[in-house]
């Protein structure tokens, strides 16, 4: 376990600006001292006192009130003041420094947190669900956060590391005693065990996936030739006009990312200028930087106007013509390109088009399933057919009750826990020698301490805790 500072610690909790309270937290040995110095008084544990909060020549710097957490029965396990005023930047800045003058030094970003975690208050998990909750963009993702800091993906990892840790002592204690005529467990009774422990981390991955979308959203790019519609599906989307619509090609120049949610889903949507060929400078440089947002998109959706769309229906041929005048393929890559993975044909402008059908369709461009919407972003036709599609891109699921906040490393370690025992099963499957499933289970029971922090470094840590707001 890393070494955790014995030094006093303080910070302003709260964010900087005018409010009714702001808040100074003290954690570590010197809390009590400071507290009777800047209170005149011992702090009484989990009293609240209504006081003056003094300064170093008797003088009032604030008037609120303070609670005492006297460890271990506190955030941090340690000794911890929190002094509530009023929340005046200068006034609280005062506090501070007083409190530095007593003996405390500047926290670290996120170092209350990570004095909780080293203290055995909380595991990383829940410190990391700590800063989601404080960053949460929905509803949805708040709920999941609060749901992840009172422990339900640590219990969940928990339960499965403990059927991995008992399975693997029956393989290892066959190993051990593999002279003696004892019939410690049947291979069968291992096999099922090992079921069971791959259909629990099956469970806990489809949750930690459901998590990861809700924390880091999707990233979905609206492409297309000028004037094709995109600006006004961005705005249909969104729900408000934000961006500027007009008859004229080559409005858009930059592109411009609107934030929305979908059922709680957070959608980051980048509209982008038109692709053509041009000599305007300033127009160039904007479809440069459009072909740039493609490539880093999660899901494009590629704008045709259905009035410039002369081929009866859609096909392949079409679809490749399509990308390959917008320069997304190459005739030598055509359908093998990536991009058609991840990219959704909107044919838009279908209120202007006689007998033109909304819905959806597909077209297979060599192996690829490419989904084809039919929509009219001006009269709102068909946007909920895109709105459907994009969660299902992202294997959104509003309705999953076990979803928590994930973050990609937590994902990570899942995948490699998961593929460690599917080897375990195969290798038991196969009759091969005990060694090498006690070894598979091994290493999965690491990576799932991994997540909980039972295995890190001081390196990971610096990472994590990092990111968190002063104070917290």
């Amino acid at each position: 376990m890393p070494h955790i500072d014995n030094d006093t610690i303080c910070a302003i909790a709260t964010p900087p600006g005018r409010s009714g309270v702001g808040i100074v937290r003290v954690s570590g040995p010197l809390a009590v001292s400071i507290a009777k110095k800047i209170l005149g008084l011992d702090p009484t544990h989990r009293y609240a006192h209504y006081s003056d909060f003094m300064g170093a020549d008797g003088e009032v710097l604030d008037q609120g009130i303070a609670l005492f957490f006297r460890q271990p029965e506190s955030f941090t396990g340690e000794d911890v003041l929190e002094l509530q005023g009023h929340g005046n930047s200068h006034v609280l800045a005062s506090l501070r420094d007083r409190i530095i003058l007593l003996g405390a030094r500047l926290a670290r970003p996120g170092e209350f947190s990570e004095r909780a975690f080293l203290n055995n208050k909380i595991d990383l998990v829940q410190a990391e669900a700590i800063a989601d909750l404080i960053d949460s963009s929905s509803q949805q993702a708040v709920r999941s956060a609060l749901r992840t800091l009172r422990g339900h993906f640590s219990r969940q990892i928990s339960l499965v590391r403990e059927k991995l840790i008992a399975t693997r002592v029956n393989i290892e204690a066959a190993i051990d005693f593999s002279d003696e005529d004892i019939d410690l467990i049947s291979n069968t009774r291992i096999g099922h065990s090992l079921a069971d422990i791959l259909k629990e981390l099956e469970k806990i991955f489809v949750g930690a996936q459901q998590g990861a979308i809700l924390k880091q959203g999707m990233s979905v790019v609206l492409a297309g030739k000028p004037n094709a519609g995109k600006s006004s599906l961005l705005n249909a989307l969104s729900g408000i006009d934000s961006a500027i619509v007009t008859p004229v090609p080559g409005t858009t120049r930059d592109v411009l990312t609107e934030q929305i949610t979908l059922d709680g889903l957070p959608l980051n949507i980048v509209d982008t200028a038109g692709l053509r060929d041009s000599t305007n400078i300033v127009e160039r440089e904007g479809v440069k930087r459009a072909k740039l947002a493609i490539d880093q998109a999660d899901q494009i959706l590629l704008i045709v106007d259905k009035l410039t769309h002369t081929e009866d229906g859609v096909s392949a041929e079409s679809v490749e013509k399509l990308l390959g005048s917008l320069g997304l393929i190459s005739e030598e890559s055509a359908v093998n390109s990536p991009l058609l993975n991840r990219t959704t044909l909107i044919f838009n402008k279908t209120d202007l088009v006689n007998d033109s059908k909304i819905g959806l369709d597909s077209v297979d461009c060599g192996g690829v399933e490419v989904t084809v919407i039919h929509i009219s972003a001006k009269t709102g036709s068909g946007v909920e057919l895109v709105r459907d599609h994009l969660k299902c891109c992202a294997g959104y699921n509003p309705g999953t009750e076990d979803v928590f906040v994930a973050r990609k490393r937590h994902l990570v370690a899942l995948e490699i826990s998961r593929e460690l025992v599917k080897s375990a099963i195969r290798n038991m499957a196969a009759g091969s020698p005990l060694e090498l499933p006690a070894e598979d289970l091994r290493l999965a029971q690491k990576e799932l301490g991994v997540i909980t922090g039972e295995y890190t470094s001081d390196d990971l840590l610096g990472e994590i805790f990092s990111s968190f707001c002063v104070g917290k």
